[in-house]
């Protein structure tokens, strides 16, 4: 079918969409049905292309769970380190995060008083996001250990808290 543009809308002849893109999906791929018309194979595999991209796009948001926690993870570890720009200190501040929370930013000690990535105590830390749990926790390091995330990450072997 033409538009005004002169533009020939594929889409309008479903049976031919098949024919002319079979010399797209045919070459790199050798049949497997050697009878079959080349026109026939393509439009199989345009329907199996088809199928899956339904799928992708009807899978509900909670079924990759896991994969937003990972990129959540990462996503505050680089935000750490955006704040942090010393490499060593960043790695402190991460293997201190890592021994409370483990990066979870919903973690809360077993006694139920202490919350968050770095397990504070104060409950208004409980209800923040895991950026501003950073930020409260740099804060805190840099008041009660002049800003050294090593500081505290000796403090805490040492003592068990920080």
């Amino acid at each position: 079918m033409k538009l005004s543009t002169g533009f020939v809308h594929r889409c309008a002849k479903p049976v031919g969409l098949a024919q002319d893109y079979a010399h797209y999906l045919t070459p790199s791929i050798p049949s497997t049905r050697g009878s079959e018309p080349v026109s026939r194979i393509a439009r199989s595999r345009c329907l199996m292309v088809l199928a899956v991209l339904c799928l992708v796009g009807t899978t509900p948001a909670n079924a990759t769970k896991h994969v937003n926690t990972t990129t959540s993870i990462d996503s505050l570890k680089l935000y750490a380190h955006s704040r942090i720009v010393n490499y060593k200190e960043f790695q402190c501040f991460n293997k201190l995060v890592t021994a409370e929370s483990n990066w979870r930013v919903e973690a809360i000690n077993p006694n139920g008083k202490h919350f968050g990535l770095t397990q504070m105590r104060n409950t208004k830390y409980q209800n923040l996001d895991g950026y501003r749990m950073i930020d409260w926790s740099l804060r805190y390091i840099q008041s009660r250990y002049s800003g050294s995330s090593c500081k505290a990450y000796a403090h805490w072997q040492k003592h068990g808290w920080h």
